[in-house]
């Protein structure tokens, strides 16, 4: 089905239209519509156009009030102020149009008009060590912006950029080498179990040990340190029976983190993750482009890239280190790498990374290089998706009592945890596997909106127990407002959701009809913007705004059986636009509360 056009954009080209009729001269103008307390919408545009062409704005706005119909989409036309118009829209057009959006499986959500590919770059934990707080928001909002472009018609190409490489594992794998069980699995009776399957927590528990252990033979054991170090040459040199090893690690590092991610309710396929060492055959040949081409210059022994804007603290130069004087690859070598196979080979027109925004210089010159280098042109673009820091009540960075990092597990334990109890307490008929089924996705929902409803610029307060509340801006306030509707649609029986136009709307049902209408110009904007605390803020109007009319309008004690089907059919939509938004999110919206 085409996309539905918004009453928004039907106004503006009334406006539009009669705008171009009464200053033909002027050619195609803006008519700035926007929502107004005073009416439906006010367009704004008629000053500027009065003030270009030399006319008393209050006279062109009388002039294209004249011009513009009204009957079918617009009930009344005001001239207000220096040359606003204020513009009311009749019921019947409000319902006319949410009844074309409610027969469109997209809910009239437009398909982009050219559509490219985009990769995106996010949820990127390091083999062998714990998920902590910090990994959260990269997680949650990639996911939302993987769901959000690829409904506007967006090809997403999704990449987990492990940190799965470097001098540590050569210390791990040394120490593996030396101690051959560490990584096996063992059952009670201590017999070898590692071909069953293990739990996240089991894998984590294992790399733990063995990472400790390792660490504290390299800090105490020269002779061990030499052998590490030896080690690491070996890995990177591609010896096969090194790199197994290092294969052990990723396998088993993946088994936690595939668990943190399925207690995240986000999907991550093995293709997927390419780590960092998913690029080290290219590494070599990127330099010597970059040393080639002259975007590379050797300073100290080491390859640079200078910028005239990055300096340091004593005012000279700071480069970004492709090739460090002792031949080994930075962090740079391998990001440069990654967009030449990421344009290269997955042709990508969009390159977006969700990371952390004090990473922002690095990218910036790792941008700007790829640029020089003729890697990123016209046609691709490369966008830092920069994200602030999580902080805990006290406005500082989270951190447990004990002012260490807190586990992400932990975190999302406690949470459904919270929600579990909020389930019970309001919980109708409800079994304890359906309380706990519930819990999951009301705490995980809480944690993810949280993240979501903010800016990504700005940094957030963690805070559970405001999380987990049935009242202000949370998850649990917009599932609750589904779970509300799906009460009412259970108890309608045989009477159906049924649009009538033809019905006097009251004062709440307009203006919850009219932001139901918005909701496929939102979805667009936040797919362009990359912004989806933009659709949270959207969707906690939208259960607002239903709030209002549930307690205005009664719906299944409504005066006619038209008004009861109208309402339903207001009632059906709200669930819809609620329920698709929220799955843009990745926040679940169970039918019972």
């Amino acid at each position: 089905m085409a996309s539905v056009p918004s009453l928004a954009s039907s106004v503006t080209q009334r406006v539009a239209d009669a705008l171009a009729a009464a200053l033909p001269e002027a050619g195609a103008a803006d008519p700035l519509l926007r929502r107004s307390d005073r009416a439906d919408f006010q367009a704004n545009g008629i000053l500027a156009l009065a003030k270009k062409a030399k006319a008393n704005p209050r006279e062109l706005a009388a002039t294209v009030v004249e011009a513009l119909p009204t009957g079918d989409l617009i009930q009344e036309i005001e001239v207000s102020g220096p040359g606003f118009l204020n513009i009311t829209l009749t019921d019947r057009a409000i319902i006319e149009t949410l009844a074309a959006r409610a027969g469109d499986d997209r809910l009239g959500v437009p398909l982009t008009q050219e559509p490219g590919t985009t990769v995106i770059d996010y949820a990127q934990p390091n083999v062998a060590k714990e998920m902590h707080v910090g990994h959260l928001r990269s997680a949650v909002i990639g996911a939302a912006m993987v769901e959000i472009l690829e409904f506007t018609g967006e090809k997403v190409v999704r990449r987990h950029h492990i940190g799965d490489w470097g001098t540590q594992f050569g210390m791990l794998i040394q120490y593996l080498i030396e101690h051959p069980h560490e990584l096996d699995h063992r059952g009670e009776d201590g017999a070898g179990a590692s071909g069953a399957e293990v739990s996240g927590e089991e894998a984590m528990s294992n790399l733990n040990r063995l990472y400790k252990a390792s660490r504290a033979l390299f800090d105490s054991d020269e002779e061990f340190k030499t052998r590490a170090r030896a080690r690491v040459v070996e890995l990177q040199a591609g010896d096969a029976g090194t790199l197994a090893l290092w294969q052990r690690f990723v396998d088993e590092s993946k088994i936690y983190f595939y668990s943190v991610f399925t207690k995240l309710d986000m999907d991550i396929q093995d293709p997927d993750v390419v780590g960092e060492s998913g690029y080290n055959d290219m590494l070599t040949e990127t330099c010597e482009l970059l040393e080639k081409s002259g975007v590379a210059v050797r300073s100290n022994g080491a390859l640079c890239v200078f910028f005239d804007d990055v300096k340091g603290p004593d005012g000279n130069p700071t480069p970004l280190i492709v090739q460090k004087s002792d031949g080994g690859f930075g962090y740079a070598a391998t990001d440069l790498s990654a967009i030449r196979d990421r344009v290269g080979a997955l042709h990508a027109s969009t390159l977006l990374y969700v990371v952390d925004a004090r990473q922002a210089l690095h990218f910036k010159m790792v941008f700007e290089t790829a640029r020089r280098a003729g890697w990123l042109n016209d046609g691709v673009k490369a966008v830092q998706l920069a994200f602030g820091t999580v902080l805990g009540k006290d406005g500082k960075p989270f951190k447990t009592r004990e002012g260490e990092t807190v586990r992400l597990v932990d975190l999302l334990d406690e949470a459904v945890e919270r929600a579990a109890a909020v389930v019970r307490e309001k919980a109708q008929d409800l079994t304890e596997d359906e309380i706990s089924e519930r819990a999951a996705q009301v705490g995980i929902g809480a944690v993810k909106y949280a993240d979501l409803s903010t800016s990504a610029a700005r940094d957030y307060k963690f805070d559970l127990d405001q999380m987990v509340s049935l009242t202000g801006d949370t998850s649990v306030y917009l599932q609750y407002a589904y779970a509300r509707i799906q009460s009412i649609l259970r108890k309608a029986g045989d009477r159906e959701p049924v649009a009538h136009p033809e019905l006097a709307l009251a004062p709440s049902e307009r203006a919850l009809g009219l932001h139901l209408d918005h909701f496929g110009e939102l979805v667009a904007e936040a797919a362009a913007e990359y912004a989806p605390h933009k659709l949270a803020a959207y969707l906690y109007q939208v259960a607002s705004l239903y709030t209002t009319f549930y307690s205005e309008c009664p719906v299944l004690k409504a005066e006619t059986p038209e008004q009861v089907e109208n309402r339903l059919f207001l009632c059906d939509l709200t669930a819809r636009t609620l329920t698709k938004g929220m799955s843009l999110l990745g926040i679940r919206t169970p039918e019972r509360l």
